[in-house]
């Protein structure tokens, strides 16, 4: 039996509002314009308690985008990264991050700012506070868009709060990517867990694309 027998769907045979495909993994797709404005309070918020970071660290990669954005909207050019890595399929994690670049600018005697798209369990977040604390930082503070309730660590600054997994702007390919990568290794149609981002707000044709994509590069 070929492991790829997926193809795109025809998604308009199907009428998703209201309707919940799947209860075991529900998407959460927020669009680039809702991810601003986010960000917007996010940093009023920052200012408003008076919070003057002197660096920003944004947590590779998924933080990097909000980072950059907060350092406009802070006026803070202090922007560094670090890296740890945790996810690897949609669903799955390991079961401990690990830190695989250390912060890229001095950060003793020095307030941050550390910024991440989501807290999900919280212990990427625990590591790099726990690094930036080593390094020399007089003070961490953790801002992040999303919270998940599950989350050992609780940003100090966030936007919302959810159970869905969500799927950023910026990895909506490699969310693709990962969907067909699971569904190939468990023998199962990709059918079902793609109508879910078309249930959640993702464009139908940028799926068909992406999913093409993704398909071809599996090998499939």
């Amino acid at each position: 039996m070929n492991p790829c027998l997926f193809k795109p769907v025809n998604y308009s045979r199907f009428s998703w509002k209201g309707k919940n495909v799947n209860s075991e993994l529900r998407f959460e797709v927020p669009t680039w314009n809702q991810i601003y404005h986010m960000l917007l309070n996010l940093a009023e918020r920052v200012r408003g308690d008076r919070f003057r970071a002197d660096v920003i660290v944004g947590v590779s990669r998924g933080g990097w985008p909000p980072a950059r954005v907060l350092s406009d909207l802070l006026s803070n050019p202090n922007l560094a990264n670090v890296r740890a890595e945790f996810y690897v399929g949609v669903g799955e994690t390991k079961g401990m991050p690990q830190l695989t670049q250390p912060v890229s600018m001095p950060v003793a005697l020095k307030k941050v700012l550390v910024v991440d798209e989501v807290a999900d369990t919280g212990k990427s977040l625990q590591l790099v506070r726990s690094h930036l604390i080593d390094e020399g930082a007089t003070e961490v503070k953790i801002a992040t868009i999303y919270y998940k309730p599950w989350s050992i660590v609780k940003p100090d600054y966030y936007e919302k709060e959810t159970s869905c997994w969500i799927v950023f702007p910026w990895e909506i390919k490699e969310t693709i990517r990962k969907i067909v990568r699971k569904s190939k290794e468990k023998r199962k149609p990709v059918g079902k867990e793609i109508s879910k981002l078309v249930e959640a707000g993702l464009a139908a044709d940028l799926i068909d694309k992406l999913l093409k994509e993704s398909l071809e590069e599996e090998g499939c």
